[in-house]
């Protein structure tokens, strides 16, 4: 059989095994192993069974995924995810559509310690929605503020989207880090602007809350100056060089876990709830990483990225329309499916078109973080809204698909900014 039309049989079978509702690190395995058999030989695709799925898991910076998650885990037993709601309605909650815009700013300080999104839509649904409701938000407004808050778990760093992606890219985990502090402070001012100019236009969608002294203000801060001093420390002395990624996770661990028990909120039954759920998250994005080892290796032997690189390399059509056509995909792949996923089936496509096109990796890859997280509030199966929708059921589903759509607009104008102006996620870099 043809290598390229087995290829895009393996990639048909993937989609199906997903659509019959197999994980997706098992359906990549699969389809890559099978796919190694009838590209190559047994005897190749046990070798890479063998000694690259070891190589894989016995990887020195596969160690900072749960190292990283473990940081999150912990600090949210801590209760930190109230400390700064509080804090930050003290700051921008006086301005027109207040509530709203809280839970999008405290949505950015707790995914500075969570990095996923749909875990940062959950935890701050569950305390901002009873005090939207209260204050008679535009149901639309609140629970689009609350899913699109949410995307910003896989943006600031560190974020398991952001790991995975330098791993696959075999990009600097660092560099990953840095180029995405900017973009994600630049992007939480823009959705918080968003709902200012939205609800100045339309008073009816949030009312102003409470005003509060500058004294105030600065005294709130003193419940979550310990997470800000925690996260300065393991992003900054990776920043300056003080650590490895793996050390700064190892770090941001250890000093989650002292923080944690300073501030007298970690119990010996929630340190075990934080260890299992950092053990289940763990395992479920290295086997991720492990399964699209097997079906990059399958698709690497059919030649089909580089066949595919090729041909758009040659087309007669300027690089950038190549890049939004892509962009376009992922907007579309990150809407029907979690983007960590559809990221680990199409890097392996796109990644070698991306270079040959001259782009930036670091660029790409902050770039790509950007755009699907965006799917997770784009219908049809925006993951981050149905997240939400368990929180309120009585809430339609398309209620808040309406709220997320006036950030999607934002999203967009963003992501054009950053394809202007790459120095936004390099100059850090």
């Amino acid at each position: 059989m043809d290598l390229i039309l087995l290829a895009v049989l393996g990639i048909f079978v993937l989609f199906v095994l997903m659509f019959l509702r197999m994980p997706l690190s098992f359906s990549m395995f699969i389809v890559g192993f099978v796919g190694l058999l009838l590209a190559a030989s047994p005897k190749a695709a046990y070798n890479v069974l063998s000694a690259d799925l070891w190589n894989q898991f016995s990887s020195y910076s596969l160690s900072v995924i749960p190292l990283y998650i473990l940081m999150g885990e912990v600090v949210f037993r801590t209760g930190i995810a109230e400390r700064l709601f509080e804090s930050a309605y003290k700051w921008v909650g006086h301005y027109r559509g207040g509530m709203a815009s809280t839970t999008i700013l405290a949505s950015a300080g707790f995914a500075s310690i969570c990095g996923s999104n749909s875990a940062t839509a959950a935890t701050m649904g569950t305390m901002s929605l009873p005090e939207l409701d209260k204050y008679g938000y535009n149901k639309a407004l609140s629970t689009g503020s609350i899913a699109t808050g949410g995307t910003l778990g896989i943006i600031i760093p560190p974020s398991t989207v952001l790991i995975v992606l330098a791993l696959q890219m075999e990009q600097s985990i660092k560099d990953l880090f840095i180029a995405s502090i900017v973009p994600g402070i630049f992007l939480t001012i823009l959705l918080i602007l968003t709902v200012v100019f939205l609800c100045k236009r339309n008073p009816d969608l949030g009312p102003a809350g409470e005003r509060f002294s500058m004294g105030e203000r600065v005294k709130s801060l003193k419940d979550v100056i310990p997470i800000v001093l925690l996260f300065i420390f393991v992003i900054g002395g990776l920043y300056k060089g003080f650590f490895t990624p793996t050390e700064s996770g190892a770090f941001g661990a250890f000093g989650a876990i002292v923080l944690s028990l300073a501030m007298g909120k970690l119990n010996w039954k929630n340190f075990q709830i934080a260890i299992a759920g950092a053990l289940r998250s763990s395992a479920m994005v290295i086997m991720l990483v492990v399964g699209a080892m097997m079906f990059g290796r399958f698709l690497t032997i059919t030649r089909m990225p580089y066949e595919v690189s090729e041909w758009v390399s040659n087309l007669p059509v300027p690089p950038i329309f190549v890049l939004i056509s892509i962009l376009i995909i992922y907007i579309i792949g990150g809407s029907i499916m979690d983007a960590l996923g559809f990221l680990m089936i199409s890097i392996p496509v796109f990644y070698p078109t991306v270079l040959a096109l001259g782009y930036d990796p670091i660029w790409f890859a902050v770039i790509l973080c950007v755009v699907t997280s965006m799917g997770a509030i784009t219908p049809p199966v925006g993951v981050n809204v149905f997240v939400v929708q368990g929180l309120t059921p009585k809430t339609p589903v398309t209620t808040i698909f309406k709220g997320a759509a006036y950030f999607l607009v934002t999203y967009v104008a963003f992501i054009g900014l950053l394809l202007l102006f790459p120095q936004i996620i390099l100059f850090l870099v």
